[in-house]
């Protein structure tokens, strides 16, 4: 069998942690930030994960991550 391909999209946007969760970055924090409140943003810069009912979808674009 062939090699599997990495989505090149997907691998610059999602990373697997240790437990086998799937990291993600938060939408909402390129522009316009300036009518959004601290702690909003504060709260976007944190960790988000992809959700059970995508994670399937997601780690078949990235397999060997």
């Amino acid at each position: 069998m062939p090699k599997m391909k990495t989505h090149s999209g997907a691998a610059k946007r999602f990373k697997k942690t240790g437990t086998g969760k799937i990291k993600r970055g938060q939408t909402k924090t390129r522009h316009i930030l300036t009518s959004k409140s601290s702690k909003t943003k504060r709260h976007l810069g944190g960790p988000a994960y992809v959700s059970d009912g995508d994670h399937a979808k997601v780690s078949r674009m990235i397999p060997y991550a």
